[in-house]
Formats: C-alpha cells, sequence, structure tokens
C-alpha cells in the first residue's frame, strides 16, 4: 500500500516512521526542505505522481479543514486519516462522502484504554474521574513552546483540542454525552494565548457523574482514570500501563507507539469499530465547543 503524509512536525515524522516499519512505501508533502523521499511540496503533486491509498493529514490544526476539502476537490477517494482534533471548529462543513475518513484519536488503541472498556461493556458505571497533565514547554523539547499552534489559540491550541483524546475516549465508552459545564482559560504563566487548565463535568448516558480535567501544566506526566461501578473501583494509568481493579494491580508492558501502530494496522486492515470516524470526531468538536461556550456563559449546556 502507497501512504501520503501531510506535514512534518513531530506527530507527522512519527507518521513517516510507523507507515514505513508497516511496509507502506510513504511519501512526505512539506514545504520545508527536508531529507527525505519521495517529498512534494503540494497536494496536487503528491497524488499524481505518488497515487496514494492512504493519506494521513498531519499539519497544524486551522489546517486540517482546508486540506480534507483540497483532497476532495482533488477527486482523491482513498483512506484519510486527520490527526485530532477533526477540524479546528465544528461549524466547518467538509465535502468528503468519497473518502474513507477517520479521525487519529489512537488511545482508543491504548492497551490500558482497550482493557478498560471492555471490562465497563458490563458494568452500570456510577461516577468517572479522568485527569491528564503534561507540561507545554517538554511537549516538543527541539522547539520553543512558545513557536508551535498549541501555544496559539487562532491555530487550534488549548487544552481542549490538544488533550481532547480524554473527551473521545469518554464518550467512546460512556454512550455519548448530554450536557455539560466547564470552567478554564488562561492561568500560568505559560507564554501562549490559549487555555492551559479546563475542568469539565457532564452527564452522559451510562453515568450521571463524569469530571475530567486537561492541562499543561504537570511538570510530571500524568493520565488516568478513576471509575466507580456499582461492583467496583477501576483506576487505569496510561503512563504507567497499570490497571488496577478494587485492590488487584495489572501491569502491562507499552511498546513505544503501540497506539499509534495499531491504530495505523487496524486500518491498514480493513477497518473496526474502534476507530473513531468522521461522524464520532466532529461530536468531540461539537463537546468541545460547548464547553467553550460554559467557560463563557457560565452555564451548562445541553447538547
Amino acid at each position: 500500500m502507497k501512504a501520503l503524509v501531510i506535514g512534518y512536525g513531530s506527530i507527522g515524522r512519527r507518521h513517516i516512521q510507523l507507515l514505513n516499519e508497516l511496509g507502506c512505501e510513504t511519501a512526505l508533502i512539506s514545504t520545508r526542505r527536508i531529507d527525505y523521499s519521495p517529498l512534494y511540496s503540494d497536494i496536487k503533486n503528491g497524488l499524481e505522481k505518488h497515487q496514494p491509498d492512504y493519506v494521513v493529514i498531519a499539519n497544524s490544526t486551522d489546517e486540517h479543514y482546508r486540506t480534507f476539502v483540497k483532497l476532495a476537490d482533488l477527486g482523491y477517494k482513498g483512506i484519510v486519516l486527520i490527526e485530532k482534533p477533526l477540524f479546528h471548529r465544528f461549524g466547518e462543513a467538509a465535502s468528503g462522502e468519497d473518502m474513507q475518513t477517520y479521525v487519529a484519536y489512537n488511545l482508543r488503541f491504548h492497551p490500558i484504554v482497550s482493557q478498560l472498556k471492555s471490562f465497563l461493556d458490563k458494568e452500570k458505571i456510577i461516577s468517572v474521574l479522568a485527569y491528564v497533565g503534561q507540561y507545554l514547554p517538554d511537549w516538543r523539547q527541539e522547539r520553543d513552546y512558545r513557536l508551535s499552534y498549541s501555544a496559539r489559540k487562532e491555530r487550534g491550541g488549548g487544552v481542549l483540542r490538544d488533550l481532547s483524546h480524554e473527551l473521545d475516549y469518554l464518550v467512546w465508552i460512556l454512550g455519548g454525552w448530554e450536557r455539560l459545564v466547564a470552567q478554564g482559560g488562561h492561568y500560568s504563566p505559560l507564554d501562549i494565548n490559549s487555555e492551559d487548565t479546563v475542568a469539565l463535568m457532564m452527564e452522559t448516558p451510562r453515568c450521571p457523574i463524569v469530571s475530567v480535567q486537561l492541562n499543561y501544566l504537570d511538570r510530571t506526566t500524568r493520565r488516568f482514570v478513576v471509575v466507580n461501578t456499582a461492583k467496583h473501583t477501576i483506576e487505569a494509568d496510561l503512563i504507567r500501563g497499570t490497571i488496577t481493579i478494587d485492590r488487584d494491580a495489572e501491569k502491562c508492558n507499552l511498546e513505544k507507539d503501540v497506539s499509534y501502530r495499531q491504530m495505523h494496522k487496524t486500518i491498514l486492515e480493513g477497518g473496526n469499530n474502534a476507530l473513531c470516524t468522521f461522524k464520532e470526531g466532529l461530536e468531540v468538536l461539537r463537546m468541545i465547543e460547548a464547553a467553550e461556550l460554559s467557560i463563557e456563559q457560565k452555564k451548562w449546556i445541553e447538547r
């Protein structure tokens, strides 16, 4: 299979490496001068000369929509994977009915999240607490954090979009969302204009109380979920690779890039219902904008 990656930031480089490892003949589109071949400077040339079966959109969030529309306008009819979040805004409509489109919410393929979902599918869920925090200046060691799209609200930065994995896998596990309330903003000394901390509470079809905190501030990266069901307490730590059910702890040996690799393998092998669809990606954007509206209006927002 031939693959084409659009964008060569840290995530674009990761996609290229993994697709090559999986046996894809992978080309790159970038306007930067990069020592990689085959390299194209625009989408039209990349499609015509490489003729890919699979395209990965991995440029900055504010460019996703224009890139997706360009693929559709050029008549591309293959598989598309768009890095999360799907677009910058929910209101951005796109024509791409001929493309098989997924959103790269790869944490659905994290072994701990997979195990958590399987366990909770059989449980009555009472409460969920999810937390993710990672210090923004540590994200991309080779680049000044102030120059990244994460630092700029107008480029799709901010924790609601950057750390939206939690929103995706929670609604995937909990059957959607019904209403939410949020508080957040830019509170830290970080030199950015995007929000660095957001806390949400929401109701879902399977759980009446869901709490989520997202931040750019934790010097020690944290990503965990605590769930109380009618019979059990489950704590899943995605960084340490542990899942504890009541007092029984199990550790998973996390291979580097395991969730990204499994996501690509699943797409290349024909897909399954663990992949985030275009429609589900739009639903995450709807949640993000509902949270922004809640912060602005200081009230609960119904779906």
